[in-house]
């Protein structure tokens, strides 16, 4: 049994009665004419069975204390392999997800009318889809699709969100998971020290992250686990700048918020430096500031505390310290986002909520910064913490962020 058929049978026996749990893969969105945009898994199907596939579906189900797992996916097409390579085959699901049953997706309709048919005479008897849905400006996915079609033909059937249980489960980390995400900072660490080696007045911040891609690509990383900031001057003021393409001037900052992506698992880092190589002091000021708050963050991140203390930390912290370096306006206007969120498979990962309390296995950044516009100064300083049964790991502890480090590396 791997790690995928372990966390299934996990979450069937946190499902209290008789249920199954049907969750899709995704599929392709169509761009214009042939072309599609870039496929990528569903978080949650991807966590119970480690496919990256499109168009795949997995139905789990327990009734009276028997389990069972079935896999739905493409038959393989000769001529789409002539063109674009061969689809998985069933020998090759089975072997990453360990599931046993695998059938061409023309077959779930009548495996679903099976389940339910039999199931009619049994209250108890629930259905469990992956009900997420962002805005309502959203398409409906495939999962939300397939409930209006199911409850059409059997309008009496119980359909649940499978979120709060899978939530639940992703929120604790397991060691695959931590390795993963390990992994991925480990390359965005290269990818870092190559920034600033690089960085120089003149370029564009597009080279920048052009730099912080190369890398990943020279470690066969396909893929960053966001879009990358790459924010000079007064732009780094703005929490989500994404243009990258404007030129870095002689005297400004510098700031990146970014991350590589190994096996879907998020590094977040963030990390800011001097466009010259040589912090002024007004900036070293404000850095030395951000940097402590970081620390405090760090010291305290333990299990039994929440992420909103963690943050009325920093906010306490800069309250105090700000009004001794000329930044007299309320703690709002220099710093406004929290200093914390989860990290997984998702670079904002499944949500236990700014109260929900930490545990050990939960991974969470620790950003703190400040933002001065009228200066043209953005600081944000951003590793990734292991929750420990007594305090924390930090994962990036590798990644330069020192003054003096930073400095050394500008200097070759």
């Amino acid at each position: 049994m791997n790690i995928y058929a372990k966390r299934r049978e996990k979450l069937l026996k946190a499902i209290k009665g008789d249920c199954a749990v049907i969750l899709f893969s995704g599929n392709a969105v169509n761009k214009s004419e042939d072309e599609c945009y870039p496929f990528d898994v569903n978080r949650n199907f991807y966590y119970l069975t480690g496919l990256e596939n499109e168009s795949m579906i997995m139905v789990l189900s327990r009734i009276n204390n028997v389990f069972d797992e079935r896999l739905f996916i493409l038959p393989y097409d000769e001529l789409l392999a002539k063109w674009v390579g061969g689809r998985m085959s069933k020998e090759e699901a089975t072997e990453i997800s360990d599931i046993r049953n695998v059938d061409e997706c023309s077959a779930l309709d009548d495996f679903v009318a099976y389940l339910l048919n039999r199931n009619r005479k049994n209250p108890d008897f629930e259905l469990f889809f992956d009900l997420w849905h962002y805005s309502s400006e959203q398409a409906p996915t495939p999962a939300l699709k397939y409930v209006n079609k199911i409850k059409e033909s059997h309008p009496a059937v119980i359909v649940k969100d499978i979120y709060p249980y899978i939530g639940k489960m992703r929120l604790v980390k397991d060691k695959h998971e931590v390795d993963c995400i390990r992994k991925a900072i480990e390359i965005t660490n290269k990818g870092v020290r190559k920034m600033m080696s690089s960085i120089k007045p003149g370029i564009n911040e597009m080279v920048m992250e052009g730099t912080f891609r190369y890398v990943l690509y020279e470690n066969l990383c396909d893929k960053t686990a966001f879009e990358t900031i790459a924010a000079g001057g007064k732009r780094a003021t703005i929490l989500h700048y994404s243009s990258n393409n404007n030129l870095l001037e002689d005297g400004d900052m510098f700031l990146c918020d970014l991350g590589a992506s190994y096996k879907n698992y998020c590094a977040d880092i963030s990390r800011s430096f001097p466009v010259n190589g040589k912090f002024t002091r007004r900036q070293k000021e404000i850095y030395e500031l951000v940097l402590k708050a970081q620390k405090l963050v760090e010291k305290n991140a333990r299990p039994g505390v929440s992420m909103r203390e963690l943050n009325s930390l920093v906010v306490d912290f800069y309250k105090k310290e700000l009004p001794k370096h000329g930044l007299k306006k309320d703690v709002g206007e220099y710093y406004y986002h929290s200093v914390s969120h989860h990290l997984g498979l998702d670079t904002h990962d499944i949500d236990g909520g700014m109260g929900a309390i930490l545990k050990e296995g939960n991974v969470i950044t620790n950003e703190p910064g400040l933002y001065i516009e009228d200066e043209g100064i953005g600081i944000r300083i951003e590793d990734d913490l292991l929750i420990t049964k007594t305090g924390c790991t930090n994962l990036a502890v590798n990644i330069p962020k020192t003054v003096e480090d930073i400095e050394k590396i500008a200097k070759g």
